[in-house]
């Protein structure tokens, strides 16, 4: 299962962690790990464009953790479109994806 948990500093996203694999297939088919990661890849391509000192990230097999450096209104509604997508996917494959 994929767990995506957030967490938060003064009312802000602090840092975000997806770990996990979803096991809904075997690797290459596994639709649910492919959308978890392009939703996460996605986003952290576009913040960085925005402004490359914004965010920090360390990945490894089955591991993402997205440090926030920093805030602003573009920033945070690329953060918020990340976190609805994630409800969205846990909506269809409650199984295979938590959102905590």
């Amino acid at each position: 299962m994929i767990k995506i948990k957030v967490n938060y500093h003064n009312n802000q996203i602090n840092d975000i962690i997806i770990s996990g694999h979803s096991n809904y297939d075997v690797i290459g088919h596994d639709i649910v790990c492919a959308s978890a990661s392009s939703i996460a890849i996605t986003t952290i391509n576009a913040i960085l464009t925005l402004d490359s000192e914004a965010l920090i990230y360390n990945e490894s097999d089955g591991y993402l953790e997205i440090k926030v450096l920093k805030h602003d209104k573009y920033i945070d509604a690329l953060i918020s479109n990340m976190l609805n997508l994630f409800k969205e996917l846990e909506k269809k494959y409650k199984k295979y994806i938590n959102f905590k």
